[in-house]
């Protein structure tokens, strides 16, 4: 039996940082191993090495001023403004992050108030029936949020939901730590509406929690320069290897579920909207989903357009990577790609839990 009410995205945002980092900003650091050894390495062969498995080759860092509220609410801003819905029927503004606030050169988050309540106090939204709450679930964290969205969509409890995906990466990560190169700032939003069921919006969705084997994949922990002055300070670290295999074994069984729970084969999916986390690892994830299903694998030109990149020029903004890769695409600003009516696609996100999570949606 169908749903009386459609999830559907009625509009998306995003807000992309204007300073560009490229990957010679790395070129005089000085990195060192976990066990504190100096990389021996020349740092343009790092960074050359780095370029070739990740694909990222500049990232985006937020202005001095700007903090993941900041980000956040220009992203919901931008979502209002293409969705033309009054800001004050919003139910819910959901936003999810995972450092909260965190100063320029200052390594210290701030939690309090919510980064939602800050959202929605610059968004001068006054109806206090709109309920603002964050989620901190690691980079799966939005897609997170849009199923809790959808379920209050479902449920007949809510109207619109503001979904909102905000970071700044680049005020956690050590600079003495090769993996920083990964990692930069960035937000995206969308509003998620009830609407009369027609076939479009949420077709089904699954979410998973590695916890007791893999919670320390990705952790907070001290700088890898031991003669770093700052001792107190904890930074973003995480053990690539390790990570790389779990996600390479796991995600593509979440999204095969997905599908199975949604009655799709993967050959009825036009568009995979990955976590931009490594182009190597996203790339043998969808070969792998191939595999799965028993289908010859994609050539270059084909994966790329079923697989839709921004990882090369925005690197890995954690939360941010989906709802701005979604909103770039909605708003023809990704070239060659687009949205058409009927299209089902796979959104899906790994990361800090270590949690998975997978959504099928049909424009």
């Amino acid at each position: 039996m169908n749903p009386v009410f459609s999830s559907i995205l009625s509009a998306t945002g995003s807000h992309i940082p204007t300073i560009q980092i490229a990957n010679d900003y790395f070129l005089d650091h000085t990195f060192f191993e976990k066990e504190g050894i100096s990389l021996q390495s020349e740092n343009s062969r790092v960074i050359n090495k780095f370029k070739e498995i990740t694909g990222i080759g500049e990232r985006r860092y937020a202005q001095p001023e700007q903090m993941a509220s900041d980000l956040g609410y220009l992203a919901a801003k931008d979502a209002l403004k293409s969705s033309g819905i009054d800001k004050e029927t919003l139910d819910y503004i959901i936003v999810a992050h995972n450092f909260g606030d965190i100063t320029y050169h200052s390594n210290r988050s701030r939690m309090v108030p919510s980064l939602a309540s800050r959202i929605k106090q610059h968004l001068e939204i006054t109806n206090p029936d709109c309920v603002a709450y964050d989620i901190a679930f690691g980079c799966p964290g939005w897609l997170q949020a849009l199923i809790q969205a959808h379920y209050y969509l479902q449920s007949g409890e809510a109207r619109h939901c503001l979904v909102i995906g905000t970071e700044t990466l680049s005020r956690v990560i050590d600079p003495h730590d090769r993996n920083s190169m990964l990692f930069g700032d960035g937000s995206g939003a969308a509003i998620l509406s009830a609407s009369p069921y027609n076939g479009s919006g949420i077709i089904s969705h699954n979410t998973q929690t590695y916890a007791h084997e893999y919670a320390q994949l990705l952790q907070m922990s001290h700088s890898y320069n031991p003669d770093y002055t700052g001792q107190e300070d904890v930074f973003l670290k995480m053990n690539g290897r390790k990570l790389y295999e779990f996600a390479l074994t796991h995600v593509p069984r979440v999204i095969e579920t997905t599908l199975h729970k949604a009655g799709l084969h993967l050959s009825q999916i036009r568009k995979v909207l990955i976590h931009q986390a490594n182009e190597k690892m996203d790339t043998a994830i969808v070969q792998r989903l191939f595999q799965l299903y028993g289908m010859p694998q994609p050539d270059h030109a084909s994966l790329e357009d079923l697989m839709p990149m921004t990882i090369a020029t925005l690197g890995n903004s954690s939360v941010a990577t989906i709802p701005t890769l979604l909103d770039l695409i909605c708003k023809g600003h990704l070239e060659g790609q687009q949205f058409l009516p009927g299209d089902k696609v796979v959104m899906a996100s790994v990361g800090a839990g270590m949690n998975i999570n997978a959504l099928v949606y049909q424009f």
